[in-house]
């Protein structure tokens, strides 16, 4: 991509609008089916497991879940609308429109990671409006809350967006989220407290980075999460820059961003 001497916030502006509105033209598939799963979930796991298992913590099963829930579709969405957003441009053959549009690396990052973590940080809310229909959800640190939400949809949009570059076709588009992202959410407390589990498994689990995730975002909730803030904060600013150190070296050596 040219290097621009000042930033082209006109180009920017273009592929920022035209990613929302593909979330516009796909309503259904970007933000119904989010919010009816989720609602599949309270019915499948507050029936199965809330019945058995009142409270987690002092806070009710079916609040605690909230926080997972949020975040697993927060940490899908980002990848999978960050992904999608490069690689049809690669798919199509526009890439080369891009490649030499008056943009720099960038711009270019900035357009197409804002928009999809826009659309996840939209649905996350839509999501915690929805559990708010189900069961009494509280926000103890509301500002930590949207940090927290912003800060994953960013790191997970960077990390989408690399997937969507290095994919060569659609399997391997859906391969990483599907066969990693979303085991290792569902393994790093999405429904669960990790205290719970015996010493051994436990000690495991504090080598699933999306634990770090998940417990942050709760303790926004209730105040309460498996490993501390700081930890949470520290995992998602490392996370960050690794993903922004891998797209400065993609473009540097032009790595897959050619069809």
């Amino acid at each position: 991509m040219n290097r621009a001497t000042a930033i082209n916030l006109g180009g920017i502006s273009a592929i920022y609008r035209y990613e929302l509105q593909r979330t516009v033209r796909t309503i259904w598939q970007s933000v119904a089916t989010p919010v009816i799963t989720t609602a599949l979930y309270f019915v499948v796991f507050g029936a199965a497991i809330g019945s058995r298992m009142s409270q987690v913590g002092g806070v009710s099963y079916g609040a605690f879940i909230v926080p997972g829930l949020i975040m697993l579709s927060l940490l899908t969405q980002s990848i999978s609308n960050a992904a999608i957003g490069i690689y049809f441009p690669k798919f199509t053959g526009t890439i080369f429109e891009l490649l030499s549009a008056p943009m720099s690396s960038i711009e270019a990052v900035i357009a197409y990671v804002g928009a999809a973590a826009t659309k996840s940080v939209g649905i996350g809310l839509v999501i915690l409006a929805t559990s708010t229909l189900f069961v009494p959800v509280r926000v103890d640190h509301p500002l930590l809350m949207i940090a927290f939400l912003v800060l994953t949809s960013v790191a997970f949009s960077l990390f989408g967006f690399i997937i969507g570059i290095w994919a060569r076709n659609f399997e391997q588009l859906a391969i990483i989220p599907a066969l990693v992202v979303t085991p290792l959410t569902f393994l790093g407390g999405a429904f669960y407290s990790i205290d719970m589990l015996p010493p051994f498994w436990r000690a495991v689990s504090l080598f699933n980075p999306v634990l770090y995730l998940v417990s942050g975002f709760r303790w926004s909730f209730y105040g309460q999460g498996d490993v501390s803030v700081a930890a949470s904060l520290g995992f998602t600013a490392l996370f960050i820059a690794a993903c922004v150190a891998l797209l400065v070296f993609i473009f540097r050596t032009g790595w897959r961003l050619k069809p």
